[in-house]
């Protein structure tokens, strides 16, 4: 079963309890602490756009990329106005040049389960960006997926759709693993039931540092994902910011 096909439907109503204006105010305060006041934006596994749309009102000219057509789908019926979106895989994504800057929010990269892929993905990046340019995503930490998600089953109930999500972790392979169950309305009012699978890996921030540089580019600092305080052992998601470095054999330079 394909993730986020039927689950696009109702992603927004479901994910209206992240602080999508907080956190695009925390990436633009990075951005600009390291002089990124304007220019091109990347906003990779962007969804239904919530977060590529925050980041073009505060001024940054935006693309968006994601591999669920549906999600784009969602995205290009809301304000889509100057914001470019490509259907792509993150593992392969490709630009018409460099940016300025690439952002990747809501755990998209805990997707990516082979480090291999990851590390793909982040000598992308490097190569796409401009010089100095940042790379800033967040991650589901170890302890969220071993201690909160774990086994555990978490259901919701809206007037028109609900969900029940069964959880599994398998701390030997780090891979995690949600069966999600979707009840969705018609328009005849009767509900339709849809299923999904859903698989996310948990990498620990020495993980992530090691790929990164192993992709070429430089880490610059991890915090805590909710607060951009001190990263902690309880954390729940670490927010990670890396920064392009020169390296032979890029495509642009």
């Amino acid at each position: 079963m394909e993730a986020y096909t039927d689950f696009a439907k109702v992603y927004d109503t479901f994910m209206d309890n992240i602080p999508y204006e907080e956190w695009a105010k925390r990436i633009c305060e990075l951005l600009s602490e390291y002089q990124i006041e304007k220019g091109l934006v990347l906003d990779l596994c962007c969804g239904t756009g919530k977060m590529t749309r925050l980041l073009r009102d505060h001024g940054y000219d935006m693309i968006g990329i994601d591999l669920s057509y549906e999600m784009l789908q969602v995205a290009m019926e809301q304000d889509s106005q100057n914001i470019l979106y490509l259907n792509q895989d993150a593992c392969e994504f490709e630009l018409y040049g460099t940016v300025q800057a690439i952002v990747s929010c809501c755990d998209s990269l805990n997707y990516i389960t082979e480090p291999k892929d990851l590390q793909q993905i982040f000598a992308l990046a490097n190569n796409y960006l401009e010089a100095r340019g940042l790379f800033i995503f967040d991650m589901n930490t170890p302890y969220k997926y071993e201690k909160l998600l774990a086994q555990e089953t978490f259901a919701e109930n809206r007037e028109d759709c609900a969900f029940i999500w069964d959880n599994y972790f398998d701390e030997e392979t780090r891979m995690n693993a949600y069966e999600l169950t979707l009840f969705l309305e018609q328009e005849d009012g009767m509900f339709a039931r849809h299923s999904e699978e859903h698989y996310e890996r948990a990498y620990s921030l020495q993980e992530v540092r090691a790929l990164l540089e192993g992709a070429g580019m430089e880490f610059v600092a991890a915090f805590d994902g909710y607060t951009r305080g001190v990263l902690r052992e309880e954390s729940e998601r670490m927010l990670i910011v890396a920064r392009e470095k020169q390296m032979e054999g890029k495509y642009y330079e």
